[in-house]
Formats: C-alpha cells, sequence, structure tokens
C-alpha cells in the first residue's frame, strides 16, 4: 500500500524541481543586481552630505552636522526659486502642448493609405531624436540667431522685422519648448503606433457599417483603445515634472535670457559642481525627489480614478 505524500512535502519539491529548472534565469540576475547594489545603493550613503558642512576633504560620517540648513538657505535664495518657477513653467508647456503631439501624430501617420510615404515620414521625423542636445542647440543657433540666423536674414529679405528667437524671454521660451518637440516626437510616436497596431481590427469594421467617418473612428475606435499607453505615459511626465533634461537648457540658454532658462538641473550643476556647494545641491536633489514621488504616486492614483489601470 503506498502512503500518500503530505502536502507541504509536495510543496516542498515542487519549490526544489522549479529551482533547478530555472536556476540559470536566478543566476542572470546577479551580475545586474550586484551592480545596482554597488553603483546605486552603497553611494545613497553620501546622501547625509545634504544633513552636514560643506565639506568633501573629510568622509561624510566626520563633518559636522548641521540639519535642515542646507534646506533653509536653498529656499532663501532667488535663483534657486526662480530654478522651480521655470522648472513647474516648462514642465507644464511640455505636458500641455509636447505630451499630446506624438498621439496626434501617431493618429495621422495610422490614417496614411501610402505605405511609402508613411514609412519615410515616420523615418524623417525621429531621425531628430538622435542628435544630440549640443548638435540641436548649434542648429538652433545657426538657424534663429538675430544677426547670422538663417530664418531672420530671410525675414530680413523679404522686408520683415527680425523675430528675437534667442534673446526674448517669451521668444526662447517658446523656441525650446517646440524645439524639444520637434526632436522627440518623433521617437515618442513609435510607441503609439505599436499600441495602434494591437487595436482589434473588428471594431474598425463595426464602425466602417455603421457609417462612421474616419475621424469619428479616430475618436472613438483608435484613442480608447490606446488609452491605456497613454495613461502609462502620462503617469511618468507627471512623475518627472519637477525634473528636466541638463543638456536641453545648457545648449540652448544665453546671459540674456538667464532668468527663465535656469531650472533645477542647471541651479544644481552651477552651485554644486561649479560653485563646490555639494551640500547644497545634495539638498536640492532630496528636495526634488520626494517632491518627484509624490507626484508620481498621486498621478498613479488620480489614473485608477479616472478609470485607467494605472503604472501598478
Amino acid at each position: 500500500m503506498t502512503i500518500p505524500k503530505s502536502k507541504g512535502t509536495a510543496k516542498k519539491h515542487s519549490g526544489n524541481s522549479y529551482m533547478a529548472r530555472h536556476w540559470g534565469l536566478y543566476a542572470m540576475l546577479a551580475l545586474p543586481l550586484i551592480y545596482f547594489f554597488i553603483f546605486s545603493y552603497v553611494p545613497m550613503v553620501n546622501i547625509l552630505i545634504a544633513f552636514t558642512q560643506n565639506n568633501v576633504l573629510l568622509p561624510v560620517w566626520e563633518v559636522p552636522f548641521v540639519g535642515w540648513a542646507n534646506f533653509q538657505q536653498a529656499f532663501t535664495l532667488s535663483p534657486f526659486r526662480d530654478a522651480v518657477r521655470n522648472t513647474l513653467m516648462f514642465s507644464a508647456l511640455d505636458l500641455f502642448v509636447g505630451f499630446p503631439a506624438p498621439i496626434i501624430l501617431a493618429l495621422l501617420l495610422n490614417e496614411l493609405r501610402m505605405p511609402l510615404f508613411k514609412k519615410i515620414t515616420q523615418t524623417i521625423s525621429y531621425m531628430p531624436f538622435f542628435l544630440s542636445w549640443i548638435i540641436v542647440g548649434g542648429l538652433a543657433t545657426r538657424l534663429f540667431s538675430n544677426n547670422t540666423g538663417a530664418v531672420n536674414n530671410i525675414l530680413t529679405y523679404m522686408g520683415f522685422s527680425t523675430i528675437p528667437f534667442l534673446t526674448s524671454n517669451v521668444h526662447w521660451v517658446l523656441t525650446n519648448v517646440f524645439t524639444a518637440i520637434w526632436r522627440t516626437v518623433g521617437w515618442n510616436t513609435i510607441i503609439y503606433l505599436a499600441a495602434i497596431t494591437a487595436v482589434n481590427p473588428e471594431l474598425y469594421e463595426a464602425a466602417d457599417m455603421d457609417g462612421a467617418s474616419r475621424l469619428r473612428k479616430m475618436w472613438h475606435v483608435t484613442l480608447p483603445g490606446i488609452r491605456p499607453v497613454i495613461v502609462i505615459l502620462l503617469v511618468l511626465t507627471l512623475g518627472g515634472i519637477m525634473g528636466a533634461d541638463l543638456s536641453r537648457f545648457l545648449a540652448m540658454e544665453n546671459l540674456l535670457v538667464r532668468t527663465v532658462s535656469e531650472v533645477i538641473p542647471t541651479f544644481v550643476f552651477r552651485w554644486g559642481l561649479q560653485s563646490m556647494q555639494f551640500s547644497l545641491a545634495a539638498a536640492i536633489g532630496i528636495f526634488q525627489s520626494i517632491i518627484g514621488t509624490f507626484l508620481l504616486l498621486g498621478s498613479n492614483w488620480l489614473a485608477k480614478k479616472l478609470g485607467g489601470n494605472g503604472f501598478w
């Protein structure tokens, strides 16, 4: 007579057999985990410099503790307040102007009926993404400079007055935002085009039978079909609203527009690296990370309340 195995023994053998089959996958994870532990988590010990005096010659545990003094100093600096204001302004412009741009381009490309023209257009649109911001900044200077820029030279030749694209605050902000859109819109469109291919074709057939126009199909079929992807990317965008691309602003700024071009990353770069105020820069980095975390959690919660799946 055979004795039945207990459930605990069965589970134990099942776990052993699972590890015997998949041990290679877990072994492959060892190197990435070690990498992140050494280069991402171990250096976080130095986050303590945000609460100590600015002294890079001593170990962080030997530097005198000053508490919240570095945070208080940051908020008393008017350049830092201007940097926070500018960061929020550019993040809002990127959200309301830049975020819908790849969605609209993906919808338009999806409606094209000439495959060759569609491929050429898509290729041309995402090629600028492979240009670094240094190159893009040089192109912007050659195109929009007051005296030597190609655009202003054409305007002058046609009898119009020049436009201060790079020397006026308002014009510089608009130039920066639309240059960023031009650089990234094609690359971000790839994500939405991939999501559109997953939409059930039967929905389009049903819409055709109901006599829906192409615009109606875009609004009632395509957009609802890619809504989960839009929600996820929106959550990630809102989570990074306190951040900004350092190279984007360093490549296009100049002294004439410093009041609007100074954002948090450029402020940290000047005060932390150039002025050697590492404790102050660390405090600002902690502040930025905490705000970004709360924005990410809040945007994910809002996405779920609006009917989306959220990011987790």
